[in-house]
């Protein structure tokens, strides 16, 4: 691949052209604010230039309601020689080009699993995509050459090639994405009208759980548009657990001791259940998940401190393989919770007490 064209400057498309451009690839920008992508190539993710003649490979970036037009239109000013499309839905897009009459032999579509809170070029990053999952949905009709510049895509962004059946995706993108999008904004919108006090106490557990609720939400109306039918049968199953576990929480305030066991036994239900399927996230690399030890460490807010933290445990010999910081309210301190092998745990708690940091339990 020498040339591509990016068509849709936000987080995404940016952020591939920044990957592309910082390998010698020589990408053209556009954009239907002519500003924004300014800003991507004033960024290094390429120029706003027009491409003269055909490009290698055409990367629609738009949001999902757009997505067929654009391509429909590039492929019929045969804008390059392969397309494909970044978004975040696959069986929907693909139906309306095939509407719309297309030839999609030159057609794959693709959605690379990664992303943040924040919008927009100056949001993007040449790294944004290392190590992350990236679908690749290829039919019988997707030429071998097409389905190889998507893969060389891949591999320039560095990416990790998933290929999947385009619905199966969506029902994929629907549990692990799109819903969770939805709850925690749900859980997020609990707090909007809570009392101060409450607010305060606001600790690890829900600033966990309202991490994405900071997402933009015409961007996940765009989304949610898209992929409608597979995400409400997901929280069709939520709701049925919430019913159970509202009935459940209730029987607990009964003075009957057999409806406040049935409750206990109700609850506990779908905390293990909860418990089993966390267990099937994958872990590091995408490896199964490790079951890690936590040394919790107190930490003063001051320059320097995390990387005098993370220099002393390497000098204990240990591997952070994960890290948390959670925050103190109203205190210039906190918590940083270093997750180790459980065999390193020890060794290194030793050695951080040695140089002076306050360990907790």
């Amino acid at each position: 691949m020498r040339t591509a064209l990016v068509i849709g400057t936000g987080l995404i498309g940016t952020s591939a052209a920044l990957a592309l451009a910082a390998r010698g690839v020589a990408v053209h920008l556009v954009d239907h604010d002519p500003g924004q992508a300014r800003t991507a190539a004033a960024l290094g993710a390429g120029t706003d230039e027009a491409p003269e003649g055909r490009v290698d490979l055409v990367i629609v970036a738009v949001p999902p309601a757009h997505v067929a037009a654009t391509l429909a239109e590039a492929i019929r000013s045969d804008a390059g020689r392969a397309y494909i499309d970044v978004a975040s839905v696959k069986g929907g897009p693909r139906r309306e080009l095939e509407a719309l009459g297309c030839d999609l032999t030159a057609y794959i579509g693709t959605h690379p699993m990664s992303g943040k809170e924040r919008s927009g070029p100056l949001a993007a990053t040449a790294d944004l995509f290392e190590g992350r999952p990236w679908v690749l949905t290829p039919t019988r009709d997707t030429d071998t050459e097409v389905l190889n510049l998507a893969l060389e895509l891949v591999a320039l962004c560095r990416a990790v090639p998933v290929v999947m059946d385009a619905d199966a995706h969506d029902r994929a993108v629907a549990l692990v994405s799109h819903t969770p999008q939805l709850v925690s904004s749900m859980v997020a919108a609990r707090l909007e009208e809570a009392d101060e006090t409450a607010v305060r106490l606001c600790g690890q557990g829900i600033r966990d759980v309202t991490r994405i609720a900071a997402s933009d939400p015409r961007m996940w109306i765009e989304i949610l548009s898209a992929n409608p039918g597979p995400v409400a049968d997901v929280l069709a199953g939520i709701a049925a657990d919430l019913d159970e576990t509202v009935r459940a929480l209730r029987s607990l305030e009964s003075s009957d001791e057999q409806k406040r066991r049935g409750g206990a036994a109700g609850v506990e239900d779908v905390l293990r259940r909860g418990n089993a399927g966390r267990e099937r996230v994958p872990g590091k690399h995408g490896a199964a998940p490790t079951a890690y030890e936590v040394v919790a460490v107190l930490i003063s807010d001051q320059p320097g401190e995390l990387a005098r933290i993370f220099a002393d445990a390497g000098r204990a010999g240990v591997n952070v393989e994960d890290v948390r910081i959670e925050h103190a309210t109203g205190q210039q301190a906190g918590l940083v919770q270093l997750m180790v092998e459980p065999a390193a745990a020890p060794g290194l708690t030793a050695s951080l007490r040695e140089r002076g940091w306050a360990i907790r339990q």
